[in-house]
């Protein structure tokens, strides 16, 4: 597997209109939306930086997500449902990251750091048959997408979530929780800007400018330093 950059582009305007709440737990077919969130981190971890295609086995998108070929094989005919990629634009073992524009419309999203031999660490105990792994991965990709660069933090309210990606609110805990226990996003408590005693929840991405957390900002940081126009209820 060649080296990856530490992060990479993610064409983030179909999650800003919405585009999570297309990938609904259904019985049947919820694995497979799983599989496809999963295949599009590695896509988007392979590809170019110019272009946004990706040249990539399906033997090392196996190996990268954890997925069997047929559950890989399933999660790409989602994303290209979705018109999330467009599957071999130059041939076999190519994908095209569709919207692609490096000198806009995209969101940071970490890669070298997740992986260890070669597979992303935080997927490998997923098994595709849980609704709260679909949320997580959810909740992960509007989190990336979300990210304010200034506190290199996700500012967004349980009901703008709902809004973003239609998890429930009272399931987003236990969402939270997953990506946490997989080394994928930490919640932090930050000050409310609507209460100056009171905190609120912000999400903070594994391996995106580490050097910038709370514990570097945290004593000269308050809530002006936040983005709240998703915290307003």
């Amino acid at each position: 597997m060649k080296k990856l950059p530490s992060w990479v582009r993610l064409p983030s305007a179909w999650i800003q209109d919405g585009g999570l709440r297309e990938l609904q737990w259904e019985k049947e077919f919820g694995g497979d939306k799983i599989a496809a969130l999963m295949a599009l981190m590695a896509i988007a971890h392979n590809a170019d930086a110019d272009s946004g295609i990706s040249q990539v086995t399906y033997d090392v998108l196996c190996k990268a997500t954890s997925l069997s070929r047929s559950k890989l094989s399933n999660g790409l005919d989602t994303l290209e449902a979705m018109k999330i990629i467009d599957r071999a634009p130059n041939g076999r073992s190519t994908y095209q990251l569709c919207n692609y524009d490096r000198t806009g419309g995209w969101a940071m999203m970490p890669a070298g750091r997740l992986y260890v031999g070669g597979r992303i660490a935080g997927l490998a105990d997923f098994r595709l048959r849980s609704p709260t792994e679909l949320n997580a991965l959810k909740l992960y990709f509007l989190f990336v997408a979300r990210r304010g660069r200034d506190t290199n933090l996700a500012n967004i309210s349980f009901i703008k979530i709902n809004e973003y990606a239609a998890v429930d609110p009272a399931k987003i805990k236990a969402a939270t929780s997953l990506l946490a226990s997989a080394s994928l996003a930490y919640t932090e408590r930050v000050p409310s800007r609507i209460n100056e005693m009171g905190i609120s929840n912000a999400y903070r991405i594994f391996g995106l400018e580490s050097y910038q957390h709370m514990g570097t900002r945290g004593r000269g940081q308050d809530a002006h330093d936040f983005d709240w126009s998703d915290l307003v209820e």
